[in-house]
């Protein structure tokens, strides 16, 4: 049997995050705690909202408000990608892998999304910045017109709006939890937050929130690592316990269904995640191509590292917390039995600042595609200022969309799996394909992108044993390189082309520029 779908499991861990309030019950913690949490969370909020009305100062334009004027230093591109990156479902999702001993899902995290930031940076980090635009949606429309330019924007807006439901319910079971205040408040409470300093600052309030959110999560899990191995008597006490093939990276058995599932993994988890916005824009908004490449590469790095921390907490828990009823709680778990109610405040920040940096991320990302790519299908040639406000007000209208969404959160995992399979499924090959084959064309990855997408829901619909989505990966494969190759004649390729509609080199893009060259 093929193993499970990797877009399952992490939308199922995003929402069922976490319920504690009979676990704060069941410890003894009276209100004093939940006062602490309380007050800590609306000071983090306040110093967010703070440091967005400072970024504010620096975002005058388009380009200013999307890609932070393409000027961000390699320290701060590289922290915000990796903070981005890093979210709730790396933290939660690759603690409960290592306690139910899942390995396909400790490879996806962090070492499949590990490689997506690599082959990000490799292959693509070096033209995405030569181009200088500011969506990837205009790639497409370069190449292969206004309509896949259009499907792409399309499906990229709706399926991180539908992500970003899933994380505000995330946020709003934590809020009510962990602090005692209603669902509803900590969903609308978050969401103001996030909504206000990305609304006023746009990527520099993103990045730099970024940064702040990045040390409080990164400090949070290093600190309940410490008090969980002080408790279990250290690293080594652990191991020694552990049972053998607890992290295996490829299959005990030789199987081709085990096979399968370790490609599916490595192919959703990692290498479709190359197209995805919320990375993409980061690179758009570096200082220069060493910049852009760079980050990646330092992002990666630490993403493989610092991702090790959840899978250690998960494993120890297996030792130190055996037969928890919810594996998915079991970072909280951890923290409620090894620190201090001070701790756990800090720890709830972590993951809140996880919560935080993909979902301003999320709307930054699809109110930049409405303003840019979306807004002139409906008016020609809108002015910049038009489009600087679109971007500005598209933020609150998607956050109110995904808050009706958070609020339905248990009719819309089936959904959310399903956008975010789409990627793999209809988006990849023609991503990959528009900077990497030049004879690619309009008709072939029209081909691609509706053939990837009816195989992926006609296997999906059939409930078969091949994973649905990877069957319409190599439907989409199959139908954008024939039909490309027989419409050279009818439907000649074009050029990539930057924002000026001028020919994008494409000699010397590989990311091989040296890791601390200046520029």
């Amino acid at each position: 049997m093929i193993p499970q779908d990797p877009w399952r499991r992490r939308a199922e861990i995003v929402a069922n995050n976490v319920s504690l309030t009979a676990r704060l019950q069941n410890n003894n913690q009276d209100m004093s705690t939940e006062t602490v949490i309380l007050i800590g969370v609306l000071i983090y909020m306040m110093i967010m909202i703070a440091i967005g009305f400072y970024a504010s100062r620096g975002t005058q334009t388009l380009t200013d408000f999307i890609v932070a004027g393409r000027k961000m230093p390699l320290w701060l591109c590289s922290i915000s990608i990796f903070a981005t990156w890093f979210g709730s479902g790396t933290m939660m999702g690759a603690a409960t892998a290592a306690y139910e001993g899942d390995t396909l899902l400790m490879i996806g995290e962090p070492f499949g999304s590990g490689l997506a930031l690599f082959l990000s940076g490799l292959f693509f980090a070096r033209l995405y910045r030569r181009s200088r635009r500011l969506t990837w949606p205009g790639f497409f429309e370069a190449r292969f017109g206004r309509l896949a330019g259009a499907f792409g924007s399309v499906a990229d807006v709706t399926s991180h709006i539908i992500w970003l439901g899933g994380v505000l319910f995330t946020f709003g079971v934590l809020m009510e939890s962990l602090a005692g205040t209603p669902m509803a408040v900590g969903i609308f409470g978050g969401l103001l937050v996030i909504v206000v300093y990305t609304m006023i600052g746009g990527m520099w309030a993103v990045a730099l929130t970024d940064f702040i959110q990045m040390l409080v999560f990164v400090i949070g899990m290093f600190v309940l690592l410490y008090f969980v191995l002080d408790d279990a008597g250290g690293w080594g006490a652990i191991v020694a316990e552990l049972p053998e093939h607890s992290f295996r990276p490829i299959p005990i058995e030789h199987t081709f269904d085990n096979w399968i599932g370790h490609i599916h993994v490595w192919m959703a988890l990692g290498v479709a995640a190359v197209a995805s916005s919320s990375i993409i824009q980061r690179a758009l908004s570096a200082r220069s191509e060493s910049v852009a490449q760079n980050s990646f590469y330092i992002a990666a790095f630490g993403y493989v590292t610092i991702g090790l921390v959840p899978l250690m907490l998960g494993f120890a828990a297996t030792i130190t917390l055996p037969n928890l009823d919810d594996p998915n709680a079991v970072l909280t778990d951890l923290a409620i039995k090894h620190m201090h109610p001070a701790f756990v405040a800090l720890f709830v920040g972590a993951i809140l600042s996880a919560i935080m940096s993909t979902s301003d991320s999320i709307l930054l990302g699809v109110s930049s595609i409405i303003s840019t790519n979306l807004l002139p299908l409906v008016k020609n040639n809108p002015s910049e200022k038009l489009r600087l406000r679109v971007a500005r007000f598209a933020i609150p209208v998607c956050g109110l969309i995904a808050t009706y969404i958070a609020f339905n959160a248990n009719r819309v995992v089936e959904v959310l799996i399903e956008s975010a399979a789409v990627l793999l499924a209809a988006i990849l090959v023609p991503f990959v394909l528009c900077f990497w084959w030049q004879k690619a064309n309009r008709l072939g990855a029209l081909a691609g992108m509706s053939g990837g997408m009816i195989a992926w829901a006609g296997a999906a619909a059939a409930g078969t044993k091949f994973p649905p989505d990877l069957i319409g990966f190599l439907v989409s494969l199959a139908a954008m390189v024939l039909v490309t190759l027989l419409t050279q004649k009818i439907d000649p390729p074009r050029s990539l082309t930057d924002i000026d509609g001028n020919s994008v080199g494409l000699t010397d893009r590989l990311g091989t520029l040296p890791l601390f060259k200046r520029g």
